[in-house]
């Protein structure tokens, strides 16, 4: 994507959806933390139901430790890999108990020293809990940002520093959220919906889809 593309291509996005946000649902910086290590290779609608269950009997790191293991597998056990996922939110609490009286730090060295919390969704937590310019590339922002030539990379490090980068500063810190639910819902994996894509005019991949036939 040619760098005087980049703009109006954010400018549109953010004309659509002056104000997203992440579609997990939370009402704490920890209720986030704790969700997004659940979305590991699951969606947000599936977290979203068993955190419906879960955090109004547990939302805090003592209360998810009172609950036990058994008890927090019990209730996040539909979620693929629950088994893992909850061993590593409960060491994660234990350390946020005994390192950081019980709240969730802002850094990002911290962040990642959490079982199960890597680069991805410590960006997360920077950028939807803290509001810094963040980038989280996940399997969708990663394709939108290959496929449309935005930030072309081989795994997601790259993609990631190209994106800071190359997106302007005024759409740094909303970019993350725009680029997933583009890639979710329009830019899709199998087969972009090019004909219903209000970014198409500034992207580089072609050729570009047609919709079905009648």
């Amino acid at each position: 994507m040619k760098k005087e593309n980049i703009e109006p291509f954010f400018a549109t996005l953010k004309a659509a959806n002056p104000q997203p946000v992440t579609e997990l649902e939370y009402t704490s910086v920890f209720e986030l933390l704790a969700a997004v290590l659940l979305s590991a290779q699951a969606t947000d609608v599936s977290v979203n139901k068993a955190t419906r269950r879960l955090f109004p009997q547990a939302n805090t790191p003592q209360a998810i430790l009172d609950l036990g293991l058994e008890g927090l597998e019990h209730h996040i056990k539909t979620i693929g890999l629950y088994r893992s996922k909850a061993r590593h939110l409960m060491e994660t609490c234990r350390m946020l108990m005994e390192l950081h009286g019980g709240a969730v730090p802002r850094s990002r060295e911290a962040l990642q020293a959490l079982p199960g919390v890597g680069r991805k969704t410590a960006n997360v937590v920077l950028n939807s809990a803290f509001g810094e310019a963040t980038m989280a590339v996940d399997t969708h922002i990663f394709r939108v940002s290959n496929r449309t030539g935005l930030a072309p990379g081989k795994n997601p490090l790259q993609v990631e520093l190209k994106l800071l980068k190359r997106i302007p500063p005024e759409y740094r810190v909303d970019a993350h959220h725009w680029l997933i639910l583009h890639g979710r819902y329009v830019c899709i994996a199998r087969k972009p919906l090019c004909w219903q894509c209000a970014v198409a005019p500034w992207c580089d991949y072609q050729p570009k889809t047609e919709p079905p036939p009648a």
